[in-house]
């Protein structure tokens, strides 16, 4: 008998743990499953005959050897957060001043029978200390504590949040109580009735009183659908423009960009063209000291990454003209419109005034980074608040982010205005661009300005409710606003500097501000929602993400190359008259009169 063995099979390695020091086990005896194989010759009976065969079979042993064996050592567990006063924290002035907050907030009479119910919220995702979903996470324990319930939070990246929400609402299984909303959605949520008013509650004894009379009035109206409210108060959006004040008022650098360019440095950026040529200087040259050449400007333009907001906001004061007479923001046909044409719904997109931004926009792209065309909002602030890049233009986030140590290393060094306009607008009446002596300013609520909603599945509204109410209090929600971290933007009275609201500079140093940073950046936001004489509002009729979503597309086209400015707005025109026709054009230009306050003649 001949007999082969082979190891097929090594599975289970016994070792002893090592300690968390680390370093290299000594040799240990394990024990390894191995299969052998042996060929014997055996006798059997084969159609009636004995014979002699050659058979294989499989024998298990086991058998000890000794290996060295090295083990990776285990990792210290992450400390557990810690809790200051029943916040999640380990800033102990930050919880002082949560607590302050707490406690002056109206809380109303909680109902005994929340204890030991929960809901859930759905939210962009952020993170525990990110914008908009941070907050949630930071002010659970002391709702739980007021209430006795809780809630569930489920994080969903902004790419995906329309289409997860969405389905979850038309396949019916409602996992949603609570939605932090993107206000440029309302039009197909309540066209779709999933979500319900909210001014019901407002009398109920139960509930927190707030003050949505204190929202400013340019971003009033987002909170509101028909003259019905059913939003909470939270986050207000708009883009400013965020510089490194510190390069650009420096005298050398200034000195440097005449001798360059030929012409004193515009540092008060006034106008896109102002703003191109200073991104363009400073771009590739060493102006942070670190040996490595640095970036003029820094957004976010991939597909999905909310770049098109970008566009929206430059490219208003190009589209956004005056209308004649005494009220400058009277709409007519040719006149403080931006998407459609009140009277026909015939899409502007591709108007000559929207084919020059996005000129601009792609202008702006070549002075920063090539990789910003992928990148994601959060990869382009962080460029910015790591000190690398000059400016950028962004929501209310930017400012706040840049006041965390944790995030920005420009604490203190932070400028910032209303968005840049230009002095050469494309006017729809005359169809010619206009030559201007000043720039035409137009301020924005780009973005989605988040709201807490009620589903009108939820099976426990008035808990639901009472979270949104009592983070809409002005206590509770301007300290979200002034604290550094949370990434949630003004709008309201109490966090205006005089002498348009009540808020001061203190309140925002308490929070973790710089001073003139709080100045620059509230400053800058007063500017956008109150001093502009022309303002283009959001579009939230059915549809809109959608449109949103196929613009997105065609702009990363043209910033990348693929196509012209031209031909990738004249795809988005033939996308929008695509969506319009699905949805019904005589009822989308109906609801669109509405929004914009147009009256038809």
């Amino acid at each position: 008998m001949k007999r082969y063995a082979m190891a097929l099979l090594a599975t289970l390695v016994i070792v002893s743990m090592l300690t968390a020091c680390g370093g290299q086990a000594p040799p240990e005896t394990i024990i390894e499953t191995v299969v052998v194989v042996e060929t014997v010759e055996v006798e059997k009976v084969v159609e009636g005959e004995t014979v002699t065969v050659v058979e294989t079979v499989e024998v298990i042993q086991t058998v000890e050897v000794e290996k060295e064996v090295v083990v990776t050592p285990t990792p210290e567990p992450e400390p557990e957060e810690v809790m200051i006063g029943g916040f999640p924290t380990s800033v102990e002035l930050e919880a002082e001043t949560a607590q302050a907050a707490f406690d002056a907030a109206d809380k109303g009479e909680p109902d005994p029978a929340w204890a030991g119910k929960s809901f859930t919220i759905g939210v962009y995702s952020a993170g525990q200390r990110g914008p908009v979903s941070g907050p949630l996470y930071f002010w659970r324990p002391k709702f739980e504590e007021l209430t006795g319930a809780t809630y569930d939070i489920v994080e969903i990246p902004f790419a995906e949040l329309r289409e997860k929400i969405y389905t979850d609402f038309t396949t019916g299984a409602y996992n949603y109580d609570v939605i932090i909303n993107c206000s440029n959605w309302y039009g197909d949520a309540i066209y779709s009735d999933w979500i319900q008013p909210i001014e019901p509650f407002f009398d109920d004894p139960r509930m927190p009183q707030w003050e949505p009379e204190t929202v400013a009035p340019a971003v009033a109206n987002l909170m509101q659908w028909g003259g019905t409210m059913y939003g909470g108060n939270n986050d207000h959006d708009a883009q400013v423009l965020y510089y490194r004040k510190d390069i650009i008022e420096d005298p050398e650098w200034q000195a440097a960009f005449e001798e360059e360019m030929g012409y004193p440095m515009p540092v008060e950026m006034e106008t896109w063209e102002d703003t191109l040529a200073i991104a363009e200087f400073f771009n590739g040259k060493d102006w942070n000291g670190d040996g490595d050449p640095d970036d003029g400007i820094t957004l976010h333009l991939t597909v999905g990454g909310q770049g098109f907001f970008h566009f929206l906001a430059l490219s208003a004061p190009y589209v956004v003209t005056p209308a004649p007479g005494d009220d400058p923001r009277q709409v007519d046909k040719y006149h403080n419109v931006y998407f459609f044409d009140p009277e026909t719904m015939e899409p502007l997109i591709n108007s000559p005034g929207h084919v020059r931004a996005l000129e601009m926009l792609i202008a702006l792209s070549k002075a920063g980074p090539s990789a910003m065309w992928g990148w994601e909002l959060g990869e382009a602030w962080a460029d910015f608040l790591s000190g690398n890049a000059i400016m950028t233009f962004s929501w209310g986030d930017v400012g706040s982010l840049s006041q965390d140590p944790a995030q920005s290393v420009i604490q203190g060094k932070l400028g910032a205005r209303g968005i840049p306009g230009t002095k050469f607008p494309y006017d729809m009446e005359s169809g010619e661009f206009l030559e201007l002596e000043e720039p035409n300013m137009v301020g924005n609520q780009v973005g989605c300005s988040w709201h807490p909603v009620i589903s009108k599945f939820a099976e426990d509204p008035d808990l639901a409710y009472y979270f949104a109410a009592w983070q809409s209090t002005p206590e509770i929600n301007h300290w979200n606003v002034a604290t550094g971290w949370t990434g949630v933007d003004p709008g309201t009275d109490y966090d205006w500097l005089e002498p348009v609201g009540s808020a001061t500079v203190d309140e925002y140093v308490a929070g973790g501000y710089d001073a003139s940073d709080a100045e620059e950046f509230i400053g800058a936001y007063q500017n956008n929602f109150f001093d502009y004489p022309l303002f283009v509002t959001y579009l939230r009729i059915p549809g809109t993400p959608e449109m949103s979503e196929t613009m997105d597309v065609h702009l990363s086209e043209a910033v990348t190359g693929q196509v012209s400015a031209q031909e990738a707005l004249d795809r988005t025109y033939d996308d929008w008259v695509r969506i319009i026709e699905d949805y019904g054009k005589e009822d989308l230009l109906k609801l669109y009169q509405e929004s914009i306050g147009y009256t038809p003649e």
